[in-house]
């Protein structure tokens, strides 16, 4: 509950600050369980992001991209004929819930003045989205709730909204000294941040954790003694201030400097923090990579199982191919025991089994010669076991050429399906995830029909940075926009970037006759090319650059498959936000 009533308070502060009287010009639902309300503030355009959904509920301001389906659904379809050209008039919470309602002056259809309200309840998997008139009928819902779902409470259109069961947890806004101790009487030895959360309304664990931290310097102290009273006067001290609305959104970082939780006020029990000015900032940091690989995960499910599957099935084919190559070994015995054979084949006779047999070959200082034991075929006669020993021989010599072909094919097609995964990881919107599909179709993996049916192909949409010295880089998600940007964007003079012997994605840095740039360009390209590749995460990472004169395509090879021979290598650590705050909107 990371998102709790408190920081609920902070989101719906910061929405009536900037948006009360704003007024609706676009409504958009990317996502089944988000809702993006474009308004026109005193502030400019401002995109207020509603996602009920079960995994990353949450309210506020966006500016993150996202992708429209190309026909709305009808929550959104409802939500632009009421709500268009509607202006702002209201932003509660109700009371100290995870419940927040929006009102809007609007029109009806008869154009007369009227009022409609956009209920978000912000609850974990119990998050909804509920559009009522200005009585409380609701209008619809984006997630209805039947007698089916919930026997204590039904949400569906033509009802009247009825706030959620209360949860018998006192409202931490009303609390007093006198009150929180005489609640605190019986608890106990109980963990001061446990019976925080267990008593009162809307607090996280988090947050439960730092006002416990702040009162005694540790997170763990049981409710007891003369520390009660100190906890107290911070819990006290914490929620004037957010009736006061004085907020401090923040991350605490965890030891390898990664976000671990976020709160309305400074996470200081993990000894670092990064600190934000809204808590519209601090969820889109928070929730641009979670989302992104929420959806990948949801719409791409067939994808990686394909891949799973191919994967799986070339893993096995080549250790059996391998196997086969080492038994490829024993061509030279096959040989030699031929050889023996046929030198000694008037000591042999057709039904014996083995053989020692002097080996010619072998021929040592004083004049004797070493023997061998051969093993023979019984049904055949000496000529013919040679000849079947001949046989074996010519056979594995065949088979190790063949076999080590097959296996470096197996080898580069296991290394263009790592590719795919790796370009997987980094799609963004539905339109990358069809791009990887057509390709894999195109490939011969699942359906051939997806390639040749499809539509006209629109152009690929890579992504685009713009670096300190001003120079444009683009970067592909997957191998069709490797090529585009490789071979139909660049230039023969403008540099090209990709991780040293890692699946990744394709950077070019375009001169666009700015002349030569400097090296903190150089760094910035090399870092994102080692961001978005298998190697992202590692805390260095060789990155191979040369200008894209220096790069051929082979006949017949897969998508984003290039070969160089002229390069020159940099070894980066790529910073996550530095590379972010240079990706263009």
């Amino acid at each position: 509950m990371a998102f709790d009533a408190g920081f609920l308070a902070a989101a719906a502060a910061e929405i009536k600050k900037t948006a009360l009287g704003a007024r609706i010009e676009r409504i958009t639902q990317p996502e089944r369980d988000t809702v993006v309300l474009q308004m026109h503030t005193s502030e400019g355009g401002r995109r207020l992001l509603i996602n009920a959904g079960s995994s990353n509920p949450r309210i506020g301001f966006t500016d993150l991209g996202m992708e429209n389906p190309p026909t709305p659904p009808l929550f959104c379809t409802l939500l632009r004929k009421h709500l268009s050209g509607a202006r702002l008039s209201d932003v509660r919470q109700e009371g100290f819930e995870r419940v927040l309602t929006l009102s809007f002056e609007a029109r009806d259809e008869m154009g007369f003045a009227c009022q409609r309200r956009l209920i978000a309840e912000i609850m974990g998997k119990y998050s909804n989205l509920i559009f009522t008139d200005g009585e409380g009928k609701i209008l619809s819902v984006l997630r209805p709730v039947d007698f089916t779902t919930s026997s204590l409470r039904q949400v569906l259109p033509g009802m009247r909204y009825e706030l959620p069961p209360p949860q018998n947890k006192y409202d931490p806004l009303a609390a007093t000294e006198a009150s929180f101790l005489a609640l605190s009487e019986t608890a106990g030895g109980v963990s001061a941040d446990k019976w925080l959360t267990a008593t009162y309304l809307g607090i996280s664990a988090a947050v439960a954790r730092q006002i416990v931290y702040d009162a005694t310097g540790e997170t763990d102290t049981p409710l007891n003694g003369a520390r009660k009273a100190d906890i107290c006067r911070r819990f006290l001290s914490v929620y004037e201030d957010v009736k006061a609305g004085r907020f401090s959104p923040s991350f605490g970082l965890d030891e390898n400097g990664e976000p671990a939780e976020y709160a309305f006020l400074p996470l200081t029990q993990y000894g670092r923090i990064r600190s934000f000015d809204s808590v519209s900032a601090l969820l889109d940091v928070w929730f641009a990579a979670r989302d992104r690989q929420a959806r990948v995960r949801q719409r791409a499910a067939d994808v990686s199982r394909l891949l799973a599957n191919a994967r799986t099935r070339l893993a096995h084919k080549l250790e059996r191919q391998r196997a086969e190559l080492a038994e490829c070994a024993n061509g030279a015995a096959y040989q030699k025991a031929g050889d023996l054979i046929v030198a000694n084949c008037h000591l042999l006779t057709k039904g014996m089994t083995e053989a020692t047999l002097t080996d010619y070959a072998d021929c040592r200082e004083d004049g004797t010669f070493g023997t061998a034991k051969v093993t023979l075929d019984p049904r055949l006669s000496p000529a013919a076991n040679a000849q079947r020993y001949y046989k074996k021989y010519a056979k594995s010599k065949t088979a190790k050429t063949e076999l080590t072909k097959q296996i470096a094919l197996g080898e580069a097609e296991l290394a263009y399906l790592e590719a795919v995964e790796t370009a997987l990881s980094l799609a963004e919107t539905p339109t990358d995830l069809s791009e990887i599909r057509e390709e894999l179709a195109a490939a011969g993996y699942g359906s051939r029909g997806a390639a040749s049916n499809a539509k006209k192909r629109p152009v690929p949409a890579p992504m685009e940075f713009l670096t300190s010295g001003g120079y444009r880089v683009l970067c592909g998600k997957n191998n069709l926009q490797n090529e585009y940007i490789t071979h139909k964007i660049a230039e023969k003079t403008d540099y090209w970037f990709h991780a040293k012997n890692r699946p990744g994605s394709h950077v070019v840095l375009l001169l666009e006759g700015k002349g030569e740039p400097d090296a903190a360009d150089f760094t910035e390209a090399a870092s994102i090319a080692a961001l978005y590749s298998a190697a992202a995460g590692a805390p260095l990472t060789e990155v191979d650059y040369t200008t894209v004169r220096n790069l051929k395509k082979a006949p017949g090879a897969k998508p984003g498959f290039v070969i160089y021979h002229t390069n020159w290598s940099a070894t980066v650590s790529p910073d996550k936000e530095a590379v972010a705050a240079l990706r263009k909107k």
